[in-house]
């Protein structure tokens, strides 16, 4: 966390860390893992709300949990501009990250792949894979359990929404409004009403 702004820092230590290493494939310790989802998102979700900072909404769009939509929104100019968002858990989660896509904007900046995925490669994957290992270097020769808890991949959704979604969006919709590659809802209805 060293170089991170104040504001960041203290939003990411209240988004409660995971401890179950599992992902789609592993049953009833990804359904542990799911658990652990739901109860960073809430907090972090909570956490907005209470700091007037609400952004986004997402679900799981199946039981399993694996097809995650919603909506996030950035505002700009004192206009809100909302896009849908959407992401499939990989079948390597939590090894690899989500693929964050916002499918409205896709084709629209440089900083996005095919089919809206956000560009996360240089600033929010190696934080990703930073967080399997941190703690396993301070505790080197301490018992296995602690070891494989050091190991579990302690990012989550949330973790991906905070440090991945959120700066992408603060860095991305003000170029694109001010390009003219995005309108605003209200821009849009009233010159076509013309």
């Amino acid at each position: 966390m060293e170089g991170w702004d104040p504001n960041t820092k203290s939003t990411l230590t209240q988004i409660p860390l995971l401890t179950t290493k599992a992902g789609p494939r592993d049953g009833a310790a990804w359904t542990q893992r799911l658990k652990e989802e739901y109860k960073a998102l809430i907090a972090y979700t909570q956490m907005n709300k209470s700091n007037d900072n609400d952004w986004f909404r997402i679900s799981a769009c199946n039981p399993e949990g694996t097809r995650w939509t919603g909506k996030c929104w950035y505002v700009h100019n004192l206009l809100k501009y909302e896009f849908d968002l959407q992401f499939d858990i990989p079948v390597t989660y939590p090894s690899t990250a989500p693929e964050i896509e916002l499918p409205q904007l896709d084709g629209k900046t440089q900083k996005m792949y095919r089919g809206g995925k956000i560009c996360l490669t240089v600033h929010f994957k190696p934080l990703w894979a930073k967080n399997w290992f941190s703690l396993n270097h301070v505790m080197k020769h301490i018992a296995i359990v602690i070891t494989y808890y050091a190991l579990c991949p302690r990012f989550g959704i949330a973790h991906a929404l905070c440090l991945g979604l959120a700066p992408w969006l603060a860095a991305e919709v003000p170029v694109l409004v001010d390009s003219g590659m995005i309108k605003h809802k209200d821009d849009v209805s009233s010159s076509s009403e013309s």
